[in-house]
């Protein structure tokens, strides 16, 4: 298989979660009946097996990449060849593993309350190199939701007793409570931390990045019809074990707009009409970096990592030693740390999410 000095594109790779949406994704992979279902989500370019207790029997998460029409497994790929896909000194200190995952998800319902742990948290209690921090870049809103919105960071923290009690008892009048609605709109793109509260608003397209793993505390049971098995909900420890997961701080949403959304910082410009941007950098985070590409024109792309690319706005070819790749809007690809130089064109205009390691 010749898989050098070109861009990898992937097969569909849905998977299912307890919470239902994917309508606006069936639209886009053209299914015959496009309809919201339990598989909201697309993983892109994933190397990570899902969590889904009950569906052990079911291998999820894992994409599959396209080479002539044929499915080869990605995270096999990867692992055949770590220092041309991530580069010697990411392979060196990570083996095969990309250390960044990142999803399309397609919320039809606001989705369960959760939280995520932080790496620290992870690496001294679960033993695991990966918390889960994440971050939003919305895409869409669908045409009849009005006021968009996410649930992020405790506005009126409970106390860890009265927390409590709020999850055993599952009263989530009092739950919902704690948090007041942060308006979204397309083109925004926010930072989560390990250990902040959250919930994704119903109707909402977005990419999501985060640290490669699955960890989560849902303290939302049922939804959608659906009631999360207890495995499911604290992460197999308890909800004591779990409660020490929360970040219990006071987050105004004005706050939370100017600290934790994510403002577009200019790093270079290839021509006139064309730059890139970085959107999460290492003042937020250390766990994964973003970035935007706006293209207009032919524009040369040097490259000396590997990244995620998302075609968000526009269409574009892509010609590479090998022949040339044309991509749609939410087209999706793996950029090898080994491709290196490319080209980009696009008469019309196109933007490129670019989703990359930690530095």
């Amino acid at each position: 298989m010749n898989y050098k000095e070109q861009l990898i594109t992937f097969s569909p790779n849905r998977v299912w979660r307890s919470y239902v949406g994917g309508k606006t994704l069936d639209y886009l992979q053209k299914a015959e009946n496009p309809s919201d279902s339990h598989f909201p989500e697309e993983w892109i370019a994933s190397t990570v097996q899902a969590v889904n207790p009950g569906r052990e029997n079911y291998i999820e998460g894992i994409s599959k990449a396209l080479f002539e029409s044929k499915e080869t497994d990605f995270a096999e790929l990867v692992k055949s060849d770590p220092n041309y896909f991530l580069g010697p000194k990411h392979a060196e200190k990570y083996a095969a593993n990309t250390m960044v995952l990142v999803k399309y998800l397609d919320s039809s319902v606001r989705l369960h309350f959760q939280a995520h742990p932080t790496a620290e948290f992870a690496k001294k209690n679960l033993n695991s190199n990966s918390g889960k921090a994440e971050a939003y870049y919305i895409l869409d809103i669908r045409e009849d939701i009005v006021e968009p919105y996410i649930y992020l960071g405790f506005q009126n923290p409970p106390t860890r007793e009265d927390f409590k009690e709020m999850i055993e008892t599952q009263d989530m009048d009092k739950i919902e409570s704690c948090f007041k609605k942060i308006p979204v709109q397309p083109n925004d793109c926010f930072y989560i931390p390990g250990g902040m509260p959250h919930a994704i608003g119903e109707g909402i397209l977005m990419i999501e990045v985060m640290e490669p793993s699955d960890w989560a505390v849902r303290f939302e049971f049922e939804k959608s019809g659906y009631t999360l098995p207890e495995e499911a909900r604290f992460m197999k420890r308890g909800l004591d074990f779990c409660l020490d997961v929360f970040d219990y701080t006071e987050y105004t949403p004005e706050y939370i707009k100017e600290n934790f959304q994510q403002k577009p910082k200019k790093m270079k410009e290839y021509n006139a009409l064309s730059f890139k941007e970085a959107l999460v950098d290492s003042n937020a985070t250390d766990r994964f970096r973003i970035c935007r590409s706006t293209i207009n024109g032919t524009v040369k792309k040097v490259e000396n990592e590997f990244f995620i690319g998302i075609v968000s706005k526009g269409c574009c070819s892509v010609e590479t030693k090998s022949g040339r790749v044309e991509l749609k809007q939410y087209d999706t690809f793996f950029c090898p740390y080994g491709l290196e130089e490319f080209t980009i064109v696009s008469a019309d205009g196109a933007e490129i999410v670019e989703c990359y390691p930690p530095l």
